[in-house]
C-alpha cells in the first residue's frame, strides 16, 4: 500500500515528540511502547554521545589482516549506482594495461569518496558483492571548507574487519555468514572416495 512508510516515520516521530514529556513516557509506557530518553544535554566535547549500532555517517573499505588484504576487487558498481556520483575508483594495472592482481585478485590503486557530497544512503554498501565497503560511524570530520580535506583517499577510507566488528556487532556477525557461505560453496568438491572390491 502506496504511504505505509511515511506513516510509520511520522509514528515514528511521533512517539519521540511525546517521549520529550514526562507525562508522555508515562503514556509511552501505559501503551507498551519505547520511552526513549526525553529531552538531555551532553557536556560536549568532554561527553562524547554514544550512538545506536544502526547509525550510520559515510562508508570506509574493508580489508582482512592487513591493509594489503583489501575485499574491494575494484569492479566499480558502487560507483556506478551512487546516487550523488561521489566514489571514483581506478583499477590497478600494469605497464600493458592489464590488471594487477594481490592475494589472488584485483584491487583499486585509486579509490575515493567526496564526502563534501555524500548523502550516507548506503547503496553502495548494499550493492557490493564482496563486502567490501560498509558505513562508519566517525563523524568528528568538519573542516573549514569542502576542498580536499574533505576527499578522502583510499588510505584514509581503510579499515580493518576488527573495527568493523567492533562498531556494528550485529551486522558484521551476518556479513561474516554470508563471507562463510561463499567460501564454502567456492571450494571445489571433494573427489568421490574410490570404492574397494570386496575381500574375496
Amino acid at each position: 500500500m502506496i504511504g505505509v512508510g511515511v506513516l510509520k516515520g511520522m509514528a515514528v516521530t511521533l512517539r519521540q515528540f511525546v517521549g520529550t514529556y514526562p507525562a508522555g513516557r508515562v503514556l509511552l509506557k501505559a501503551l507498551h511502547l519505547p520511552e526513549g530518553n526525553g529531552i538531555f544535554t551532553i557536556s560536549y566535547p568532554e561527553t562524547k554521545q554514544q550512538h545506536a549500532e544502526r547509525f550510520r555517517y559515510f562508508p570506509f573499505l574493508v580489508y582482512d589482516a592487513t591493509p594489503d588484504n583489501l575485499r574491494c576487487v575494484a569492479c566499480r558498481i558502487c560507483e556506478q549506482e551512487c546516487p550523488p556520483q561521489c566514489i571514483h575508483i581506478t583499477m590497478a594495472k600494469d605497464e600493458q594495461n592489464r590488471p594487477l592482481k594481490a592475494n589472488g585478485r584485483t584491487f583499486p590503486a585509486q579509490f575515493d569518496i567526496d564526502v563534501s557530497i555524500c548523502m550516507s544512503c548506503r547503496i553502495c554498501v548494499d550493492v557490493c558483492p564482496f563486502e567490501a565497503i560498509e558505513m562508519d560511524n566517525r563523524h568528528e570530520i568538519a573542516t573549514h571548507a569542502r576542498g580536499p580535506e574533505l576527499l578522502f583517499d583510499k588510505t584514509e577510507l581503510l579499515r580493518s574487519a576488527e573495527y568493523f566488528q567492533q562498531i556494528k556487532p550485529t551486522e558484521a556477525a551476518v556479513v561474516n555468514q554470508r563471507l562463510v557461505a561463499k567460501a564454502a560453496k567456492s571450494q571445489p568438491p571433494k573427489p568421490a572416495a574410490a570404492s574397494t572390491p570386496p575381500a574375496a
